[in-house]
């Protein structure tokens, strides 16, 4: 383990003090910059202009999204949103079943004004596979860019196959049930195992406002469910910069503070057809995904809880009823919070070595998947010495870690109080899971990727299996 030195910050005296209180208030002065321009509206223009002010350094940031656009109706604006993108004489419309009759439909007659279009309608509900990926690869082969109609997973198959095949893509996005309309990465099913991959970033991302608030109450339901993690994820990339000194950034939430409490404090306008509500949820997730982007990663909005739903992605009990991605977050998200809580509020844990091999992992998830979860898994194994190491780092930077996740944190009842609200889920029945397979859920997911969150500390403590019973 790693111990990142302080060599160089202490001892220095009268000039050190003076540095140091430049140094504040040169942070200040941007972090006031930063919160006049966070007002949801402006911070999407500066990002999208390149002139968004990061609270940590007062950097200019921007994200290379030519058009983000969300109006409370795009009707017969399609074809000009589009043509302005200048994506090619050839788009390939990417829609299933069910989001073509919703919008793709629509989609195409507008786009046939302006280009030749290649009508892409997968089954209903497909998955977000390589054989999926595919099929839409094979649809698109000769148009010069793909255009996604649709939420999760139609979204992570246009953008990643379009990664495949080194062509641009837009979304017109039919659901507010996710976050990755404005992310460079898809969460897409290899062998088995569900992983986050580089994608296809959006050159142009469109939300009809009327389309969302006619989504089905569940997939609105996900949408706030999806949103719901942040003071999770947050807590967890603390745990992981404070204990393993991970790089960390604000910047991710501070595009999300304006709107947060608003959605928060009133969740059932959401369902009362309430577009400025619905224009709130929109912003969030749009500004979620440039909260990726920014950082090159899914940590600020993917972290225990995503690897619980993960989990039950890919081991899902036969005959079970599909569920939202937002549904199976949201359940997560009150377990992450849950355990947050139990080990904050208690001293800074003693760990022990793990006894967890490559022959555990590949009896529990079979030979290809269990190989990848030990790839995964081995950089965070603790040896004994990394063990020790890593509990005299937690005694030092334990208050510290409280501290910052106490400015982070939801109160786990809070949250499911908010999803009580809207009518939501908030316990594994909720999501057609049995106690025992969601108990093996939480207790294993921390081996599908190599992100250090509560999971590995409440394992590592000893204290996982005793959280799960209680």
């Amino acid at each position: 383990m790693h111990e990142p030195d302080d060599s160089g910050t202490r001892g220095r005296g009268a000039d050190h003090t003076t540095a140091h209180r430049r140094a504040a208030d040169h942070t200040t002065a941007h972090r006031r910059a930063a919160d006049r321009a966070n007002a949801p509206e402006a911070a999407l223009d500066a990002l999208l202009r390149g002139a968004w002010v990061d609270p940590d350094d007062g950097a200019a940031l921007g994200v290379a999204i030519d058009a983000i656009v969300i109006e409370r109706s795009l009707a017969g604006e399609e074809a000009g949103r589009v043509a302005a993108l200048r994506l090619g004489r050839r788009l390939a419309i990417v829609s299933d079943a069910v989001t073509h009759d919703v919008l793709g439909a629509r989609i195409e007659r507008a786009l046939r004004t302006i280009a030749r279009v290649d009508s892409v309608v997968l089954p209903a509900h497909p998955h977000a596979d390589v054989p999926t990926v595919d099929a839409v690869r094979a649809g698109s082969a000769s148009a010069d860019a793909l255009i996604a109609v649709g939420s999760g997973t139609l979204n992570d198959l246009a953008k990643f196959a379009a990664a495949q095949d080194g062509k641009p893509y837009a979304v017109f996005a039919t659901a507010p049930s996710m976050n990755g309309y404005t992310s460079a990465n898809a969460a897409i099913t290899v062998d088995g195992h569900k992983k986050t991959l580089p994608a296809t970033l959006a050159r142009g991302v469109f939300v009809d406002l009327a389309i969302f608030a006619a989504a089905p109450p569940r997939m609105i339901r996900a949408g706030l469910g999806d949103s719901l993690c942040r003071p999770t994820a947050q807590v967890d990339w603390l745990l992981s910069h404070h204990a393993l000194g991970t790089p960390y950034r604000s910047a991710p939430f501070a595009l999300l503070a304006a709107n947060e409490p608003l959605l928060f404090a009133a969740p059932e306008a959401l369902l009362a057809g309430d577009l400025d509500a619905m224009r709130a949820l929109a912003q969030t997730l749009v500004l979620s995904g440039i909260g990726m982007t920014l950082c090159g990663s899914s940590a600020p909005a993917s972290q225990g809880e995503h690897l619980i739903s993960h989990y039950v992605d890919m081991r899902t009990p036969s005959g079970r009823a599909p569920y939202l991605h937002g549904e199976q977050v949201a359940v997560a998200t009150l377990t992450m919070a849950r355990l947050q809580e139990s080990l904050l509020d208690a001293p800074p844990p003693v760990l022990r070595a793990s006894i967890v091999d490559a022959d555990a992992l590949r009896t529990h998830f079979g030979a290809d998947v269990g190989a990848q979860c030990w790839q995964e898994f081995a950089p965070k194994r603790l040896t004994r010495e990394g063990a020790a190491q890593l509990t005299a780092r937690l005694a030092t930077t334990w208050e510290r870690l409280r501290r910052d996740a106490a400015a982070a944190r939801v109160a786990a009842d809070r949250l499911g109080d908010i999803m009580r609200r809207i009518g939501g889920p908030r316990g594994a029945s909720d999501i057609g899971l049995e106690p025992p397979f969601y108990a093996e859920a939480v207790r294993h997911a921390r081996f599908l990727r190599n992100r250090y969150t509560f999971l590995d500390l409440a394992a590592d403590a000893g204290v996982l299996d005793a959280h799960l019973a209680a």
